[in-house]
């Protein structure tokens, strides 16, 4: 009997993704964890395995194909004895909603409780300056090899632009004619000529089209950051608090440290140590480490810091597990790790979704200091700047130190100014004396 490969919910906020990749193709044979596909989620580009054995009959869903809704048959699998090639692919889809998924706190990963309804594609753009139609990973591949999307024919749900499609497309994009002008629609912004109405992606903000300019659909990891941080900002009182931290004694020990490890592989890095100093200040300042739920107040009695890590895709904060139990080596092993699969979207999703507090560093850009936004349910964050030598009151005395500026965004609503400042205070202790970190 033939078996229906449904889309997964890869993570506990999935409702739909992007086929990004088959690794399989009509004809072969698969069993059980062989890995069939590469799926974009909300959150990271993942590998789906195989959990039933035998030969792919049917594969419904173009690579390439986005929106692809949690519980869409995808493709269909030829049962052991039967005949693959007389198996049809089904007339029409009937499937239910996918099961509401788990909180994004959560590590576990949601599964669909029922199929859901593959999402129609969008009615494909007029030529004539409209954007192309194309999937997100054709319009990168296109971008890279130079090749115009607009005279391409696509194989893909209603004439979607899919990556097979650009098998065999030679270079030669050419450039679009700007559209005309449109008449002013407010400050800083014009209607399209014509006064046609913004799509649904573009619907919050008007845009001069007369700029050259190009359009390029948000993918679903650009969609949640957007989502996440805009419900943090309007739903969170931040309250935010600076303090300056002296390096110096720190960069002395990270040095003696490295030397020490040098003969195992480990070079630890200051975030290294600031991860371990965060860790050990929320579990000594509990106030802090605390999630807001409207009328309750979850408190935390270990530190799992999330470390923010800019990828090609977006911002992702992989997890640093009981951050002030573990030694500053296992840390940096961890973190280095951790980094390396993020920018490779390859993190499972116990390995970013959860996490008690955030710690996000732009010192290595030069930037002095900053305000990040909470990354709920977490109910604080912690930006650290640059060490950059300023004049300081050394024993006294004007002298010059390596200075660290922190700031702390804290959740008003469970996080009172008074203890917030505390959990500084600590924090910028075990930075200053740092032999603490150690003990």
């Amino acid at each position: 009997m033939s078996i229906e490969i449904k889309m997964p919910a890869l993570s506990p906020t999935m409702e739909e993704g992007t086929l990004a990749k088959w690794l399989v193709k009509e004809g072969d044979t698969v069993r059980s964890g062989d890995l069939m596909a590469e799926i974009e989620t909300d959150k990271a580009t993942m590998e789906f395995e195989a959990v039933d054995e035998g030969v792919i009959a049917k594969i419904l869903v173009a690579e390439g194909s986005d929106n692809v809704k949690v519980g869409t048959v995808i493709a269909i699998l030829a049962g052991e004895g039967e005949d693959a090639s007389t198996i049809e692919a089904p007339a029409a889809a009937s499937p239910a909603p996918a099961a509401t998924p788990a909180p994004a706190a959560s590590p576990a990963a949601a599964e669909p409780k029922a199929e859901a309804k593959p999402a129609a594609a969008p009615a494909a753009p007029a030529s004539g300056g409209s954007r192309v139609k194309a999937s997100p990973l054709a319009r990168r591949l296109a971008a890279e090899k130079g090749i115009d999307l607009a005279g391409l024919a696509g194989s893909g749900p209603n004439g979607r632009i899919v990556k097979a499609d650009l098998d065999g497309a030679k270079p030669g994009q050419t450039k679009a004619a700007a559209p005309a002008p449109g008449a002013a629609a407010g400050a800083g912004a014009s209607v399209p000529a014509g006064g046609t109405a913004p799509s649904q992606e573009t619907k919050a903000v008007w845009y001069d089209e007369s700029i050259p300019h190009e359009v390029s659909k948000l993918s679903n990891i650009r969609k949640t950051i957007a989502r996440r941080l805009t419900e943090a900002k309007q739903t969170i009182p931040h309250i935010y608090l600076t303090v300056d931290v002296r390096l110096d004694a720190l960069l002395k020990l990270r040095g003696e440290l490295n030397k020490s490890l040098d003969a195992r592989g480990v070079k630890l890095s200051v975030n290294d140590l600031l991860i371990k100093a965060l860790g050990i200040a929320l579990e000594q300042s509990p106030k802090c480490n605390v999630t807001f739920l409207g009328d309750q107040l979850v408190s935390y009695t270990r530190a799992d810091v999330s470390v923010a890590v800019s990828t090609p895709t977006g911002l992702i904060t992989p997890i640093i597990r009981d951050a002030a139990a573990k030694g500053v080596a296992r840390i940096s092993t961890e973190m280095k790790e951790l980094a390396g699969r993020a920018k490779e979207n390859k993190l499972k999703p116990e390995e970013y979704q959860g996490g008690t507090a955030s710690l996000s560093n732009m010192g290595m850009f030069g930037i002095k200091q900053f305000e990040a936004v909470i990354n709920p349910p977490q109910g604080m964050i912690l930006a650290v700047g640059a060490g950059e030598k300023r004049p300081y009151i050394v024993d006294d005395a004007l002298g010059v130190a390596t200075v660290m500026t922190a700031t702390g965004s804290f959740d008003h609503r469970a996080i009172d100014g008074a203890d917030g400042a505390q959990m500084l205070k600590l924090f910028k202790a075990l930075v200053e004396q740092p032999m603490g970190l150690l003990a």
